[in-house]
């Protein structure tokens, strides 16, 4: 296991908030891997605090789906198959496409300025996978947030989560970063153009390369 780095306790929350959101980001990011188990004991130490903030987090990340309880065994880091992670790119690709259609009709001036902005900023990380990651997730989200649409910003959310931790093996490839930043930046051609069809059909299909090439890749991992 990765050592943790000791919690900087936050004032204004509860001890057991702030351990749930360190070991969920710990997990989203990578350092407690898939399938990995979670010693309380161990992460109390590393993180600085005692067993019952940590064994309410893995409580709750349980109920989150990161997290899963084996009988007579303890709590492990959540694996997904294939077959999951195909299923839920398969969903997103929907959402996005109508997440990018509702955004070309009502985004205002100033989230378009951000969107070009974090897109020009996309193609200057593309050795810094980490950095690249952190913009992806931001220029994603600015398309969430100018569809005004809360309830839809909050289904691909849970469904961003479910993926974020696989999506370095995509990032990772040098091909896909080119494709991603030309992809990202016909999106937001689009979202400009006010042209809601189009915008779709860019966003959706951005969703489905990513999926297709993950296929590909696992099934080259296989040979």
């Amino acid at each position: 296991m990765e050592n943790l780095n000791k919690l900087n306790l936050d004032d204004y929350k509860p001890l057991r908030d702030v351990v749930f959101e360190s070991l969920r980001e710990a997990i989203l990011e990578g350092q407690l891997k898939p399938g990995q188990r979670l010693m309380e004991v161990q992460l109390a130490e590393q993180l600085g605090v005692s067993r019952t903030p940590v064994r309410e987090a893995i409580r709750k990340l349980e109920l989150e789906g990161l997290v899963v309880m084996l009988p007579r065994k303890g709590a492990y880091v959540a694996n997904m198959s294939l077959k999951d992670i195909m299923d839920v790119l398969e969903i997103r690709s929907s959402l996005e496409g109508m997440a990018a259609f509702l955004a070309a009709e009502r985004i205002n001036d100033e989230d378009l300025k951000h969107l070009k902005e974090i897109a020009g900023e996309l193609g200057q990380n593309e050795s810094n996978i980490e950095e690249l990651l952190k913009k992806d997730v931001e220029f994603h989200e600015c398309i969430f947030k100018a569809t005004n649409n809360k309830k839809l910003h909050q289904l691909i959310n849970s469904l961003w989560e479910q993926v974020y931790r696989f999506r370095v093996s995509y990032l990772s490839d040098y091909d896909a970063l080119l494709n991603i930043v030309e992809e990202h930046k016909m999106i937001v051609e689009a979202i400009e153009q006010g042209d809601s069809e189009l915008a779709k059909k860019r966003a959706t299909e951005h969703i489905e390369k990513a999926e297709q090439f993950m296929l590909d890749k696992a099934m080259n991992d296989k040979e």
